[in-house]
């Protein structure tokens, strides 16, 4: 693990797949949210 490229995509990866979670989380937050307040599904 000296090489830095390497250290860097991997940073790159992890960056992204937890940037895609978080997404993904907010998104399901919103929506519940959403039908919460509305009493209705979200507009797509």
């Amino acid at each position: 693990m000296d090489n830095e490229i390497v250290k860097r995509l991997i940073w790159s990866g992890m960056l992204a797949a937890t940037g895609a979670l978080a997404s993904v989380f907010a998104a399901k937050a919103s929506a519940l949210l959403y039908r919460r307040l509305f009493d209705e599904d979200p507009p797509d």
